[in-house]
């Protein structure tokens, strides 16, 4: 989110492609490239089905590895545990910086949290039905929707501006108000104002906020469009700072 935050060097990318459009795969690794390399892709699901046909040339495209798991019964899907399987053993054996579960389903809450408790990150990706719990142990939660057209792919870029919402908008989301203004308070100086990056890792440790979720590609756009904050950017530094509008000393 911000414009100095820490890249991540090795990110493992799983994926459900039972509960994952196959439309969306272009904007989760566009995304997940801001912050490291994707150097780890397995897609889940029982390839002999009709229904992820639409996955195949994605896999190519994408370099994508996909896992097979055949259904062993009709009321389990066996995907999901042969996922969480991999996720926990990559967890002891590999050196990863940080996880990306691309699914909508809640039964990878468990995992989530246990990468968690590593001091790992883990960005999450699903559609807007995704379950609130696995929403909020994620790291960063980001809406498919927001990363896809309606007919084809696009870049990650490009549909975020699509649904970009206004200032007005912005302003009525009591949830995102509170998160910025406490974020914004809890690293304030003495005059009041805020670094961006660290106003941005606040809100990390505190929610799976993402600024894609609300049509913007960087929590600093996203705050010059709030228009409740002055903006300062030091120009031998770099580094932006942010103060509350209503700020006295």
């Amino acid at each position: 989110m911000a414009n100095n935050r820490h890249q991540e060097d090795h990110i493992a990318l799983f994926i459900d492609c039972d509960n994952i459009s196959y439309r969306a795969i272009e904007g989760i690794i566009n995304e997940l490239s801001k912050y490291g390399v994707v150097n780890i892709r397995q897609a889940y699901g029982n390839w002999t089905k009709d229904n992820l046909k639409n996955w195949e040339s994605k896999l190519l495209e994408f370099a994508i590895k996909p896992i097979q798991q055949f259904d062993y019964s009709k009321n389990k899907n066996a995907t999901d545990i042969l996922m969480t399987i991999d996720a926990i053993d990559m967890l002891h054996t590999k050196k990863i910086d940080a996880f990306a579960f691309a699914t909508s389903d809640s039964d990878f809450t468990p995992v989530v949290m246990r990468v968690q408790q590593e001091g790992i990150k883990v960005f999450g990706f699903g559609e807007k039905k995704t379950p609130e719990a696995f929403m909020a142990a994620c790291s960063q939660f980001i809406f498919t929707e927001k990363l896809m057209g309606d007919n084809a792919p696009k870049s990650s870029e490009t549909v975020v501006s699509e649904g970009r919402k206004s200032s007005e908008e912005l302003k009525k989301d009591k949830w995102l108000i509170k998160l910025l203004n406490n974020a914004q308070s809890q690293t304030m100086d003495e005059f009041g104002w805020s670094n961006l990056a660290d106003m941005g890792a606040y809100i990390n440790n505190k929610s799976s906020f993402s600024p894609v979720n609300y049509g913007y590609k960087k929590l600093s756009a996203l705050l010059k469009t709030l228009d409740i904050y002055d903006i300062y950017m030091d120009e031998e530094s770099k580094q932006m700072s942010v103060r509350n509008k209503n700020y006295s000393v």
